[in-house]
């Protein structure tokens, strides 16, 4: 392979690194991350009865955008991927987590009183629905924290070391 060949598969990304399309990452990565979503589902749905819960499901489902950014580029997965949808997400958890919370008050009951709702089960569907509500924050932050930290930090103050 000559150096013309190696530097047509280098695909500069935000001016900072180099990134490498690679088939066989990309490949696995478009194979398993389907089952990760899942398995990030299984556990928020899971923490009701048992160990796991929304902030461990939504640590999982959050990776699986990392996951992306690493097999396809950041910037290719920050385009694809709109900010206001990351941010939507994060609203519509700490929404849902609101609803439940404070529908109960409004029914008479206490904040998060699962039995004040007039609905058979009432606490295993209002504990779903918190662990669907926090599942949804801690994606939607770690995603947000992730193409925060790979966007950079500048300043405009010179650091210590500078003059």
């Amino acid at each position: 392979m000559s150096a013309d060949d190696a530097t047509d598969r280098i695909v500069h990304n935000d001016e900072q690194t180099p990134y490498v399309e690679s088939t066989i990452i990309m490949t696995t990565v478009r194979v398993v991350v389907p089952f990760i979503l899942t398995l990030g589902l299984f556990v928020m749905f899971h923490g009701a009865d048992s160990a796991g819960g929304g902030f461990q499901g939504g640590a999982i489902a959050g990776t699986v955008v990392l996951l992306l950014a690493f097999a396809f580029g950041i910037g290719p997965v920050r385009d694809w991927l709109n900010p206001a949808v990351v941010l939507g997400l994060v609203v519509v958890g700490v929404g849902t987590f609101l609803a439940v919370a404070l529908g109960s008050m409004l029914l008479g009951g206490e904040f998060l009183q699962y039995s004040a709702y007039p609905v058979y089960h009432a606490s295993k569907y209002g504990i779903e629905l918190v662990e669907l509500g926090i599942g949804a924050v801690v994606a939607g932050i770690i995603t947000g924290l992730f193409f925060l930290i790979a966007a950079g930090f500048e300043t405009g103050e010179p650091m210590e070391d500078e003059p």
